[in-house]
């Protein structure tokens, strides 16, 4: 596009329109609506009408469209994802640990609720399961205290509530960071 003194344009990166002022070779000075005088290089502007329309042909588009197909490269194969596996899941309700508990005392309880989990979460680094879901339940919150304590303890691990949808507010997933 040819742009001349007189010529009202726009830049196309910032939002700054003027007037044209001055031509010389490919650089263009512009007067913008504020007052300051700016040069520009010619591929930086467009040319709009008196109604602040755009001017463009359909060989500006064509050039600009070549422009772009010029610089793109081409798109890499992502690489083929494994299979995605479903979190292990650990049921830490008493009832699913022991047949009875008949004699035990709620200490006796917790410690082998906290023993489990710590045994399931060894089993899981050991055959280098990244995520495991513990079922604990709602309660008083005292499980999730203690079970986010343990998590805590380990460096490659970090803990969140799990899916809600899924399991409601009574679980806990781990994701264990793989070694590389």
């Amino acid at each position: 596009m040819k742009l001349q003194k007189g010529d009202l344009v726009e830049t196309i990166d910032d939002a700054i329109q003027g007037k044209i002022i001055g031509v010389d070779n490919n650089m263009v000075t512009v007067t913008t609506n504020e007052g300051f005088n700016l040069k520009f290089s010619s591929n930086e502007l467009i040319k709009i009408g008196k109604d602040d329309t755009l001017k463009v042909t359909n060989a500006d588009v064509f050039e600009a469209v070549r422009e772009k197909q010029k610089g793109e490269k081409r798109k890499k194969r992502s690489p083929k994802m494994g299979k995605v596996l479903p979190p292990m899941e650990v049921d830490l309700h008493i009832e699913k640990l022991t047949p009875s508990t008949k004699g035990m005392t709620s200490f006796d309880m917790l410690n082998l609720q906290l023993d489990t989990a710590k045994g399931q979460l060894e089993f899981a680094l050991k055959n280098r399961i990244q995520k495991i879901v513990f079922i604990h339940g709602v309660g008083q919150g005292i499980l999730k205290t203690e079970l986010e304590y343990l998590f805590g303890r380990y460096d490659n691990v970090t803990y969140y509530d799990a899916d809600y949808r899924t399991y409601g507010l009574g679980a806990t997933e781990v994701y264990v960071y793989q070694n590389s």
